[in-house]
């Protein structure tokens, strides 16, 4: 039984909800039901798509500080593994994610927001990396995603400063993808979670393993992965069979393909 951190499907999407009263902040028990969340998520197959979600009031508010009154460098070290290896748990659901953001995502909460695909956000919502106020860095992949999100530049900006974005900056420099009515973030999310959700999920599982493995390469190793992704897709008899394609097309099924025999690809 999970206490914070809780799995929900409705029509193959599941929203996985952190409900840790009143600021949602991650301390190790929500971290470990996160966790766990995202393992579930990735492996039930009657699940197609992700929704993350705080309700209605806040994302997630960060890391719990209570639970650092006396840190020494070895137990912090440690406590920033778990918190690491739970939001690669996120990140690496093999399923398209959406963050519906509403009030508060500041420092962890940001950093978690940031390990889903996309991000939906309510007119009213703040989102920061405020740790420089503190003294100390963002520790959960905040100098890492954020820059490979919007760029070096501007997560240099937010992380030295610490200064907060309103929805509508957020969503100028790529850190959001959509601003909605606060009250319609969570259905919003969903909606865009189900637009995805329709697509064949050995593909969907591919593009998302060659786009996010890509990026952390060089180019030539990028284009090497999504060649074996693509093989294996066709191998497994993971594609769809198409109909006959005009002669001249470019791509099996669509206009341009060359065959004229209407073989499946």
């Amino acid at each position: 039984m999970t206490q914070f951190v809780h799995l929900e499907i409705n029509e193959g999407i599941a929203t996985i909800r952190i409900h840790h009263p009143p600021m949602n902040a991650l301390n190790l028990r929500v971290i470990n039901e996160l966790a766990g969340a995202a393992g579930q998520a990735g492996e039930d197959p009657a699940i197609r798509a992700v929704v993350l979600y705080g309700g209605e009031r806040v994302f997630a508010s960060g890391a719990d500080v209570t639970e650092l009154a006396e840190p020494d460098c070895v137990s912090v070290a440690a406590d920033s593994l778990r918190l690491q290896r739970a939001f690669t748990a996120v990140a690496k659901i093999p399923k398209p994610v959406v963050a519906a953001i509403t009030g508060l995502a500041l420092g962890g909460g940001l950093e978690l927001a940031v390990c889903a695909d996309f991000r939906v956000a309510g007119k009213s919502v703040r989102v920061g990396q405020p740790e420089i106020k503190l003294g100390i860095i963002p520790g959960a992949g905040g100098t890492q995603r954020l820059s490979r999100l919007i760029g070096t530049a501007r997560a240099k900006d937010l992380v030295f400063t610490g200064r907060l974005l309103s929805a509508a900056q957020a969503h100028k420099v790529g850190l959001v993808d959509g601003v909605v009515g606060d009250e319609a973030v969570f259905q919003e999310a969903r909606d865009m979670a189900a637009r995805y959700a329709s697509a064949p999920a050995p593909a969907l599982r591919s593009a998302k393993q060659a786009i996010d493995n890509g990026l952390e390469t060089d180019l030539d190793t990028g284009l090497e992965l999504e060649r074996l992704q693509f093989a294996a897709l066709l191998a497994t008899g993971g594609h769809r069979t198409r109909k006959r394609s005009p002669p001249g097309t470019g791509l099996p099924g669509m206009p341009g393909a060359g065959t004229d025999r209407g073989e499946p690809a």
